[in-house]
């Protein structure tokens, strides 16, 4: 028996919308969120946190992605819920470096060595592959915005197309935000099929890494990925209007807190963690201190008088204080025995399997835990529940050479 064959599939009501859960989860907390950074191969993690939710029954009403996690988003957002794990699956099938390998464990470092090797300079087939305009004509050579990438993201466009229903997507049966940032002003920017159709353009921005990936151009203006300003787009549904009551699975790719790293190897390993954690921490506290603040005049509001309620100046500030609720749930991901500062080209078929099965495994803990259930304090608008594992995920090679199941 599988996870959603224990909690209970969804009901569909008419019109095709999947009603949302109920039975051992209780009355959701609103409505569900997925928020997924951007990560390169660590975004298999999300993947197996998707197939949790999914088989628990829980489609997310919305999800907001930056990068890997706007790809990812896309393909869950852009198909109907049956299709959507089978699409991830075919995504993720599709990008796994299946090069040769001695399989030996004492040569693990000189096998990553050279997968490491063929991934940068000879790129994946359904990703990206290598422009000859960087590595022939050099890295100062005038070519152009659009083609002054080391990689061409064509082949991730045809991926794109191929595996998410952009009429479906528009159809806004799901709500898909990405995060992007503008190359002229440096400013974040996060597209919305709310508010207008999306379409391959917008993934790819979200996904252009420079100077790794060529930026992209969308309604006259060059964007790249929207993580190099905030890669845990949190601020999308916390600061969103109309404001809603919501049960948000953070997925964290990056951590924010580690070790002291005892070598130049390391401390380039832990400066990455540090840069795309991107403050997810001191956001949220930020967050939680406004969200107090709006509980604060919702509870002063009930000391005026109703005469004196009714003015328009009095409403108008009022109209500051809200009464929602934002449980957020962090799923952490773990820290694989051997990541190093490669980690997020590690597109190895066992790489994919590890971190999505730890995805799978930490949110099914979520789950069975539910937090959201606790009772929350009335002038605390914000919680936070953290579920990860701290410490490593032993490094073993499995005998299956499939990508995730």
């Amino acid at each position: 028996m599988n996870m959603g064959e224990q909690m209970g599939e969804k009901a569909k009501p008419p019109g095709g919308r999947p009603a949302q859960a109920e039975g051992p989860f209780g009355e959701l907390p609103g409505q569900v969120v997925l928020v997924l950074q951007g990560g390169g191969a660590l975004g298999a993690y999300q993947a197996g946190v998707y197939q949790a939710l999914h088989e628990a029954g829980l489609e997310p009403e919305w999800v907001i992605g930056t990068s890997i996690g706007a790809i990812n988003g896309a393909i869950i957002a852009g198909n109907p819920p049956a299709r959507r794990l089978s699409r991830l699956k075919e995504f993720w099938g599709s990008v796994a470096y299946r090069g040769a390998a001695t399989g030996i464990e004492s040569f693990r470092e000189f096998d990553d060595w050279m997968r490491v090797l063929a991934v940068t300079t000879l790129g994946i087939p359904a990703f990206f592959t290598p422009s000859p305009d960087a590595w022939w004509l050099g890295v100062r050579a005038t070519v152009g915005l659009a083609r002054a990438a080391f990689y061409s993201t064509s082949p991730l466009h045809a991926t794109l197309a191929r595996l998410v229903d952009f009429d479906y997507l528009n159809d806004r049966q799901t709500r898909l935000t990405v995060g992007t940032v503008s190359v002229r002003s440096g400013r974040m920017r996060y597209f919305t099929n709310r508010d207008a159709p999306l379409n391959v353009d917008h993934m790819m921005a979200s996904a252009a890494f420079p100077p790794g990936f060529p930026s992209v151009q969308i309604e006259g203006e060059s964007y790249w990925d929207g993580g190099i300003y905030s890669n845990t787009p949190l601020e999308a549904i916390l600061d969103d209007r109309p404001r809603r009551s919501s049960l948000i699975f953070a997925v964290q790719l990056w951590p924010a807190s580690g070790p002291e790293p005892d070598s130049i190897w390391q401390v380039m390993s832990r400066l990455r963690d540090i840069q795309y954690s991107s403050r997810a921490e001191s956001h949220l506290e930020r967050q939680r201190q406004i969200h107090r603040l709006r509980h604060v005049i919702r509870e002063l509001g009930k000391h005026i008088p109703e005469s004196e309620r009714k003015q328009a100046a009095v409403q108008e500030l009022l109209d500051w204080g809200c009464g929602t609720t934002m449980h957020v749930v962090e799923l952490d991901a773990p820290q694989l025995d051997g990541n190093d500062i490669h980690r997020d080209i590690d597109f190895s078929t066992c790489g994919i399997e590890r971190r999505w099965m730890a995805g799978y495994k930490d949110t099914r803990l979520a789950l069975e835990r539910a937090p959201w259930r606790d009772p929350l304090d009335p002038i605390e608008g914000i919680a936070v529940h953290r579920i990860g594992v701290e410490t490593p995920v032993a490094s073993h090679r499995p005998a299956s050479s499939g990508t995730a199941k």
